[in-house]
Order: structure tokens, then sequence, then C-alpha cells
């Protein structure tokens, strides 16, 4: 049933930006792509690394611009999919200076313009979108059965549905926009580039702590019902210290003053804090970790990026929908409350990580 009372600037939308339906599915060889991700956070651009590498593997000679948000577009500073980057800041928009350059962007010519959607149809990327001097504009009609009402501004339109596979990867998932147009890539990880400068600074870093085997923590997030409680946290340190002779350090933000508070109350022995690091340098420190311990948080799809053996955390959130890819990924569930993973069975995991190793060498 159509909705009913548009507010005017919707039906503004639709009067003057209404796009002619296409059922093709050719969009030829583009040679410049647009996609728009400046909605939702860290992890979610993150896991939207498939998509960038699914685009230039299908169309390696297109330029490729993304516009994120001040939240995220520092997932991908320096990811090699994304030939330029723009920051779109809402509060920002009546600053003249700001409006050309954001102008300037939008209306460069572009092949294509995508609006891909996991958790939520974002209307200002749709809009975006639209604005932009795109010659095709591919959009959600709807989300998880929940209708996108400005889909008439997209040429292509597609119904987007984890219900059909509840339980798929947000990397596999975010690929439904594009697969009708046989887009798509076998490889879903994720992805973060670190330069040398960034690894040099995570070894002089890690040099200076004492130890042999350097295990990394995450024990903040961002939503309160994703922590596993500090005195577990506690228990697992004080144990991989000992068991393990480890080097520890924290990753963390300001954000997570009193995980980090308690910590220094609560340690007694020499550990590292790498606080308010840039996503490059983290990952260049997680990289050269014998194991990281997170939350399920962004800075757990940070070191999903890397290589490094990882055990996550979970509560609430859907582990098969958002824990990080890879054969040394592991992650640990009992139900909706993190607090139900005890100490002993990340302590087991932990030994079984670490002595695989240890037997490998």
């Amino acid at each position: 049933m159509p909705r009913q009372n548009k507010n005017p600037f919707e039906s503004f939308l639709k009067k003057y930006f209404s796009a002619e339906s296409l059922n093709d599915f050719d969009l030829g060889q583009p040679k410049r792509i647009l996609i728009v991700r400046q909605h939702n956070q860290l992890g979610d651009m993150l896991a939207s690394v498939s998509l960038f590498r699914a685009v230039k593997e299908s169309f390696p000679e297109a330029e490729t611009t993304l516009i994120a948000s001040p939240e995220n577009f520092y997932a991908v500073t320096k990811n090699k999919f994304v030939d330029r980057l723009f920051v779109f800041d809402k509060k920002k928009i009546f600053n003249p200076f700001y409006l050309i350059k954001l102008f300037r962007i939008l209306r460069k010519k572009y092949d294509v313009a995508i609006v891909p959607a996991t958790v939520a149809i974002s209307k200002t990327s749709c809009i975006l979108a639209v604005f932009s001097n795109s010659g095709i504009k591919i959009g959600p009609a709807s989300l998880n059965g929940k209708e996108n009402y400005i889909s008439y501004l997209f040429n292509y339109r597609i119904d987007l549905d984890w219900r059909v596979n509840p339980d798929a990867h947000v990397s596999d998932f975010i690929l439904d926009i594009v697969r009708p147009f046989k887009v798509s890539t076998k490889d879903f990880k994720s992805g973060i580039e670190f330069d040398k400068k960034d690894l040099d600074y995570a070894r002089k870093f890690a040099s200076r702590l004492r130890g042999e085997t350097l295990i990394g923590f995450h024990v903040g997030a961002g939503k309160p019902q994703n922590r596993w409680p500090m005195e577990n946290f506690l228990k697992l340190i004080l144990y991989v210290k000992e068991k393990f002779k480890a080097k520890i350090y924290f990753t963390g933000s300001s954000a997570d003053k009193n995980e980090i508070e308690f910590l220094r109350n609560n340690i007694d022995f020499e550990v590292g804090y790498f606080i308010n690091r840039s996503i490059p340098e983290i990952a260049a420190l997680i990289s050269i970790s014998d194991l990281f311990i997170t939350n399920d948080t962004g800075i757990m799809h940070v070191a999903g990026a890397t290589n490094t053996p990882q055990i996550s955390l979970f509560g609430p959130t859907n582990p098969f929908n958002w824990a990080p890819l890879g054969n040394n990924k592991f992650f640990l569930r009992k139900s909706d409350l993190v607090a139900d993973i005890s100490v002993e069975e990340v302590i087991s995991l932990c030994n079984s990580i670490l002595n695989s190793r240890d037997k490998e060498q």
C-alpha cells in the first residue's frame, strides 16, 4: 500500500529526480564509479571492503570514488581499492567552502553510482547519489522487507533481504547490491593498508615491552552490552602473563577511559597502552602480535583485517554475520549475555592457539 503524507522534500525529489527504471543489468565498462557509504560505523566500513574489491576486480580500469563519514573514513584511508576518498560531514554542510568541495565531488562525471545497505538504508546516502552526476544509479528498493520510499531515485532498485540467509556474513551480504550485474569476488576478507612508517612505530612500541609472546587486548566496546566483564579480562591477562611470559598491550581510545583506568589500577606489572592511535598504526601493531583478544566492536574488524590469530567475544550480535573471517580467526558466544562466556573457555582457546603455534615453530 503506498505511503501517505510524503513530506515536501520527498515530493520535490520524486517530481524532479525520479530515475528511469532499468532491468537489463548491463553496466558496460564504466570508467568512473561512485560509492556512497557515509552511514554506519568503522566495522561496517571495513566489511564493505569486499564490495570495493569486487568492483575493482570486475572493472580494473575504473576509477573509484568513495564518500565516507567522519566516523568511518579512517577505516579506508589507505585502501588500495579506493582511488579517491571524500568525507561527508553534515556539520559542515552550511560552510560555503566545504559545500564547494562537496559539489565538485558530486558533479564529477560518473558512469555508475552505488549505494549499499546492510543494517539500515540511509536516506542521506541515497540523496547524495541522486545529486551526483552519474549516468546510472544503483540503490536498495528494500531491506529485509522494509521499503525504501525514495527508491525511485535509482535506475536499478535492488531488494536486499538478510532473512533469506540469516547467517550470511556481512561482507557477503553487501555484495547483493551488485550481484545482479555479475559483480562479485571470491575474497570476502577485509583489509587495512599500513606502510613502513606505521610498522616501524608499532615495532618500536612493542620492543619496549618485556616478555616473549606479544598479546594484545581491546577491552572496550561502543555498546555496553558487548563488553566482557573487566574482572574476567583481568583474570585472563594474569593467566597469559604467567603462562606465556606475555608482552601485553591494550588498544583503545578516550571512549574507553573507564576500562583503561581499571587496568591501570589493577595491574602491577609493565604493560603497553596503545591509545588514540590511527587505524593503520593499530593494524600494524596487531599484525606483529602472536594473539589479539577483543570484544565485538570496531577494533575487532581492524584485527580481522590482519593475519594474526584472534579471539572475538560475542554477546547479542550474531557472530556468523560479523565475526572476522579466516582460518585463525575464532569467536566465542554462549548467549545474548557476553558475560556468560567463562574465563576458562577463553583460556582454553588461548592455550590451543598458542600451543599450536609453538608446535609449528
